[in-house]
């Protein structure tokens, strides 16, 4: 008896751990979309409308006046894009200094006019109206 027991619990814990994964896999596909848009806006310098496009939480901690000088000093000096490849998602419902919810942190390689290597980090997050929108950006 015991043995079936401890069967259909690992067969439970198996469904259950196919079902987030499934979960996850669709939010870093609608994720990665969201994260596409917005980065195309910021490659032809839509600083402003960036802005307009990204997750409360986002819009929040930075003006958009401030946004627009931040991009202007830390990405226009790289020049246009050239090439960028996904490097890594990974689903996480907490990261730390953010409140929970759904995020996925996109890192990307990305190859500038004047800078052949840099590491761009994306963060979408779901906002409360279920829209992925990005909540974060880092370029190195």
């Amino acid at each position: 008896m015991k043995s079936k027991q401890t069967t259909l619990l690992c067969f439970g814990l198996v469904v259950l751990m196919a079902a987030t994964t499934v979960f996850a896999g669709d939010s870093e596909k609608d994720a990665l979309k969201a994260a596409e848009s917005w980065l195309g806006l910021v490659d032809v310098g839509e600083y402003g409308t960036s802005w307009d496009q990204s997750s409360e939480l986002f819009r929040a901690a930075v003006s958009k006046e401030k946004w627009g000088q931040a991009l202007n000093s830390a990405r226009k000096p790289l020049g246009e894009l050239i090439g960028r490849t996904i490097l890594s998602t990974k689903y996480a419902t907490s990261l730390p200094g953010a409140p929970d919810g759904e995020y996925v942190v996109i890192q990307f390689t990305t190859r500038f006019t004047n800078k052949k290597f840099a590491i761009e980090t994306v963060t979408p997050m779901k906002d409360p109206d279920g829209a992925w929108r990005v909540s974060g950006y880092y370029v190195k």
